[in-house]
C-alpha cells in the first residue's frame, strides 16, 4: 500500500494548522555519552511541510536525533534553527512541537477530550477554542464518538490515533514521531502508514519520523535519511535509496541481504566482469575500482535465482519457504557465507543449487566505499 495517496476525510481541517509549518536546519549536530559518540556531526535540512523518515537499526542515532531536536537531550555540539532562528537552547515546551511516541504516553484517568486537550490548557487557550479544536483533532482522526471514553477502553490502534491528535492540535510547527507504530500488529500497521500520511498531508506541518522499518519509510516519506553509526549515510527519495543506495551500509539496509566477496576482472562500456567463489559474472554496473581490487556483491534475495545447472554460485540449501509465487531460502557457499535466493521451483535441505545474481540489479561496492 502506498500511504501518499491515502485519505483521511475529515470533516473539517485543522485550518491555521497549514501555515505552521516550518523549516528545521540541523547543523554539525553532535551528542555524546561519556566516549560514546551517539551523533557525531548531523548536518541535515528539512523544508517546511515535508515528511521526513529517520532510518536506521537501532543504536544508529535516529531516536538520539530526534530527542536533540525536541529538546529532550542537551546537544553537545552543533545548533538546531526552525525558520532561521535558533531553538538548541529553547526548553522542550518552548519549542511548540507536537511529539507521538511508541508507547502512546496517554493518561489512563483522563478522557479522550481531555488527553487531546492538555496541551491547549497548558497553553492557556480559551475553553470554545479548546473544545472546538479538540473536536477538529478528533475529526481528522476519526474518533469524536470516543471522546468520552477512557484510553483503556480503546483498541492500540484508536490510542495511537488519540495521541496523534494530541499532537496535532496545538498547531506545531514540527511535528515528531518516534516509531509509532512498533506496538500494533501488521494489519494495524499498515492502515495507520495510510492514516499518518493521510493527516500528514491534510495538517501541513512539517513532520520528522523515527523508524527502523525501511517499508514503512517507503511508503511515507516524502525523503528517507538513512543513519548508521552516528552518522547521516544518504539522504534521497524513497525511489533513489531503494534502487541506488550509494553505500553498503544502505544497501543492507534497504533490503540488499545478500553481500559476496569478489574482485574486480575487468570494466568497459558500463560493465563489470567480477569475479567471486570462483564463478565469474557480468554486471551492468561501472565502478571506479581497477581490475584485482576487492569488491562487494549486495544483492536481493529476489535477485538471487537458483536452479538446479548453468552458471553462477554453487551453494548448499540450507532452509527454504514457500511465499506465495516462490520459495525463498537461505544457503551456504563454499567459503562459509550466507545467502539469501529465491527459486521458482520447490529446493529441499542440503541440496547443491546454482545461484545466479541478476546482472542488472545487483550492486557493486568497492573497498573504498564500505
Amino acid at each position: 500500500m502506498n500511504a501518499h495517496s491515502a485519505a483521511v476525510n475529515p470533516t473539517a481541517p485543522l485550518g491555521s494548522a497549514r501555515t505552521g509549518g516550518g523549516r528545521l536546519e540541523l547543523v554539525g549536530l553532535r551528542r555524546s555519552f561519556g566516549t560514546y559518540n551517539a551523533l557525531a556531526g548531523i548536518d541535515l535540512a528539512v523544508e517546511k511541510g515535508e515528511f521526513i523518515a529517520l532510518l536506521g537499526p537501532s543504536g544508529c542515532g535516529k531516536s538520539t536525533a530526534l530527542n536533540c531536536i525536541a529538546g529532550l537531550l542537551p546537544l553537545t555540539g552543533g545548533e538546531i534553527r526552525l525558520d532561521g532562528r535558533r531553538i538548541d537552547e529553547l526548553q522542550p515546551e518552548e519549542r511548540g512541537f507536537g511529539m507521538v511516541f511508541q508507547s502512546y504516553a496517554l493518561f489512563p484517568h483522563m478522557t479522550i477530550r481531555k488527553n487531546v486537550g492538555f496541551g491547549l490548557a497548558m497553553q492557556g487557550v480559551a475553553k470554545a477554542e479548546a473544545e472546538e479544536r479538540i473536536d477538529r483533532a478528533l475529526d481528522l482522526v476519526r474518533l469524536r464518538d470516543q471522546g468520552g471514553k477512557l484510553p483503556g477502553q480503546l483498541s492500540g490502534g484508536q490510542q495511537q490515533r488519540v495521541a496523534i491528535a494530541r499532537a496535532i492540535v496545538i498547531r506545531p510547527p514540527l511535528v515528531l514521531m518516534d516509531e509509532p507504530l512498533s506496538n500494533l500488529d501488521a494489519k494495524l500497521r499498515l492502515e495507520m502508514r495510510a492514516e499518518i500520511r493521510a493527516i500528514h498531508d491534510a495538517i501541513g506541518s512539517t513532520t520528522i519520523y523515527v523508524t527502523h522499518d525501511q517499508d514503512e519509510a517507503l511508503s511515507l516519506a516524502d525523503r528517507i535519511v538513512v543513519m548508521s553509526q552516528g552518522v547521516i549515510r544518504q539522504v534521497g527519495k524513497p525511489e533513489d535509496l531503494y534502487e541506488r543506495p550509494n553505500h553498503l551500509d544502505v544497501a543492507d539496509f534497504m533490503g540488499f541481504r545478500t553481500k559476496i566477496e569478489g574482485r574486480v576482472v575487468e570494466t568497459a562500456s558500463g560493465r563489470t566482469i567480477v569475479e567471486a567463489e570462483g564463478s565469474r559474472f557480468a554486471l551492468d554496473r561501472s565502478t571506479d575500482a581497477p581490475a584485482g581490487a576487492p569488491i562487494t556483491l549486495s544483492i536481493r534475495p529476489e535477485d538471487l535465482v537458483a536452479a538446479r545447472s548453468g552458471d553462477g554460485l554453487k551453494a548448499t540449501v540450507r532452509s527454504s519457504e514457500y511465499r506465495g509465487r516462490a520459495y525463498f531460502g537461505v544457503a551456504q557457499l563454499a567459503g562459509g557465507a550466507s545467502v539469501y535466493f529465491r527459486s521458482d521451483a520447490p529446493v529441499a535441505n542440503r541440496e547443491t543449487v546454482v545461484l545466479a545474481p541478476d546482472p542488472q540489479r545487483t550492486l557493486l561496492f568497492a573497498d573504498t566505499a564500505r
